[in-house]
């Protein structure tokens, strides 16, 4: 999931990652991300969805480290964004970098290609500590969560039907 969009712009299969990125995903390259990962409240975009059945309109995340794409999804008509990150968020991140603080913006964190029988969810990214290396330590768990639990599950479960 979250790591599956991620690749920077160097590939020794440009063609590939064009297609995967702008056609399958949708989302374009990868734009920026914030730091450190944090809790946020997530808003449902489509409540119709079987992968957000049961998922109320708004949520608290697990922490996670959040992606900023280079595409607008919500101007390409085969995206059905699902969730996205909710206004009261702001601000995203910690830092200590000014530029992985997002103070504004849309985000979608979950979405669908109707040309294909997929879906990205950004979560996945929990917070460990990477400063104290080579003994990093969890700071908090990706699966802790019993609604996003809950979204991943019907995500799944939503990819193994016809």
């Amino acid at each position: 999931f979250h790591f599956a969009a991620f690749a920077l712009k160097d590939s020794a299969y440009p063609d590939n990652w064009d297609w995967y990125h702008n056609e399958f995903l949708g989302s374009g390259g990868y734009g920026s991300n914030t730091w450190r990962p944090t809790s946020e409240i997530l808003r449902v975009e489509d409540k119709k969805h079987p992968a957000v059945k049961g998922v109320p309109q708004t949520f608290k995340s697990s922490p996670n480290e959040w992606y900023r794409w280079a595409n607008d999804l919500r101007k390409n008509p085969d995206i059905k964004i699902l969730a996205a990150i909710d206004s009261t968020s702001f601000p995203l991140g910690t830092g200590p970098k000014a530029h992985e603080i997002w103070h504004e913006g849309y985000y979608p964190v979950v979405w669908t290609n109707k040309k294909y029988k997929m879906i990205y969810v950004n979560m996945g990214h929990n917070d460990i500590d990477y400063e104290h290396a080579p003994h990093n330590k969890e700071l908090s768990h990706t699966f802790a969560n019993e609604i996003q639990n809950k979204l991943i599950v019907s995500s799944l479960m939503w990819l193994g039907t016809k």
